[in-house]
């Protein structure tokens, strides 16, 4: 596992070239911002809440690695990460999301990243609890224990002996505990207690008159206040054990102390990316009416949230200064000066992502991890067949999506997933009734240009299909 507190930033941009090519500069700009993080953290006391994150607006075409260098930032910090469209969002009055929603969203993320941390300290002893639950039902105990031994007469001493059932049950029941933990039971069938949820939707009512957290808050405190009822269910015991394991997980796990921990880790750690917003950019138009009032609306309802405040959510008030702002956008139409300077200046970081060449295909589509190559051939390998693409049909491929782009519309790497995806699926059709072969598929440039020549042909065509 990577230590984000301890990579450099060139070392943060070596873990980003595993999965992106080429945006070198984008790439330096927020492994920087990524270590700054660290050395906030390390700074004195009294300039630690000075230091405030540099926001970076990323300038490129659609499909060019903008969202993916963001979300792959966040997994190497292992941050909550929250990727939202600024188009969705329209000011106070116009029907849309309302802004603070994202900070909502970043929180119940955070808690999510906790919570699965927590449940993997407690997975243990939570599963040895459910296996007890599972043995009870199984082979019920002869006594439950109460903290003491019962005595037998009069003259007995705390502490009896067992009799001739109870070691007999209890050897029984340590069979069984062996036969549980092997998994040898799993289809056999019991019935146990399970916690019913409150009903869905108590509380609605007058939803109108109230904002969205105060929604939420009434909800969480009737379903508090609400009597949790058992439900006998009759489950296979590898059905139950999940079920058990979620209960027995949630006993232990202190919530109070995951939303402590959460809300700190979306302030000092939270990642948000909003893509789309050159859509909210004037585009270069002033004053007047129209949708323009509705945009500007929009970047003056961020300005706050990215300029830092106080957000009420169901877990806590988060604050957002030092939260990390990843703004990205075409910018086609519409130019980065078009946005109110107010919010120009909470994203002093520019950077122009540059537009993919025929090279760059060939390379995303053979060297990173995750490379759409290596995708197909795990897909073909579960089904027991082998494919191989040969260099010059990765070239092929990689000229066929570069010209298309150039034709039709440019939408960057993504044109790779279409014409990948009609170059195989016939294939991916036909491989399921086949008996498995050692004998491997191989995809050669001949074969690209049989499969893909309609499509390269028909230029209205391709507009639609791909």
């Amino acid at each position: 596992m990577l230590d984000a507190k301890k990579l450099t930033p060139r070392q943060i941009v070596v873990e980003l070239d595993k999965y992106i090519v080429g945006q070198h500069e984008a790439k330096r700009h927020v492994a920087i911002a990524l270590r700054n993080r660290w050395r906030r953290m390390n700074a004195s006391a009294d300039m630690r809440n000075e230091i405030v994150p540099n926001n970076i607006l990323m300038i490129g075409a659609t499909g060019v690695g903008k969202t993916e260098i963001a979300r792959r930032l966040a997994k190497i910090a292992e941050a909550p990460f929250v990727k939202v469209e600024a188009s969705k969002f329209t000011e106070v009055g116009y029907v849309g999301r309302d802004v603070e929603g994202m900070v909502r969203d970043l929180a119940e993320q955070s808690v999510h990243i906790v919570k699965q941390r927590k449940k993997e300290e407690v997975k243990e002893k939570a599963a040895q609890a459910a296996e007890e639950i599972i043995l009870d039902a199984l082979i019920p105990p002869l006594h439950k224990s109460a903290g003491f031994a019962i005595p037998t007469n009069e003259n007995s001493e705390l502490g009896e002996e067992p009799n001739d059932d109870t070691l007999l049950n209890e050897r029984t029941r340590n069979v069984f505990r062996e036969k549980i933990k092997n998994k040898e039971l799993e289809d056999r069938k019991i019935e146990i207690d399970i916690k019913q949820n409150s009903p869905a939707g108590v509380g609605m009512i007058g939803a109108g008159m109230m904002d969205e957290v105060s929604m939420m808050n009434l909800q969480e405190m009737l379903n508090g206040m609400m009597p949790k009822k058992n439900k006998k269910r009759k489950l296979t015991i590898a059905e139950a054990r999940k079920v058990l394991l979620e209960e027995e997980v949630a006993k232990l796990i202190d919530m109070d102390e995951v939303k402590e921990e959460a809300i700190r880790k979306a302030e000092e750690a939270g990642i948000i990316f909003i893509d789309e917003v050159d859509k909210i950019a004037s585009g270069g138009k002033k004053g007047g009416g129209g949708p323009d009032v509705s945009r500007e609306g929009v970047q003056r309802d961020l300005l706050p949230i990215v300029e830092g405040s106080a957000v009420n959510t169901k877990y806590g008030i988060v604050n957002t200064d030092h939260i990390l702002f990843i703004a990205a956008g075409a910018f086609h139409v519409s130019k980065p000066s078009d946005l109110i300077p107010e919010l120009q200046g909470r994203f002093p970081i520019r950077v122009e992502l540059n537009s993919l060449t025929k090279e760059d295909f060939v390379r995303i589509l053979k060297e990173p991890k995750n490379a759409l190559t290596k995708q197909y051939q795990a897909l073909f390998e579960s089904e027991g067949f082998q494919i191989q693409f040969d260099a010059e049909a990765i070239n092929e491929i990689a000229q066929t999506a570069f010209d298309i782009n150039a034709e039709v519309e440019n939408i960057g790497a993504r044109r790779l997933h279409t014409v990948m995806s009609k170059l195989l699926n016939e294939f991916l059709f036909d491989v399921p009734d086949h008996a498995s072969s050692s004998q491997p598929i191989l995809i050669t440039s001949q074969l690209v240009k049989t499969k893909l020549k309609e499509l390269v042909k028909n230029k209205d065509l391709s507009e639609y299909i791909l």
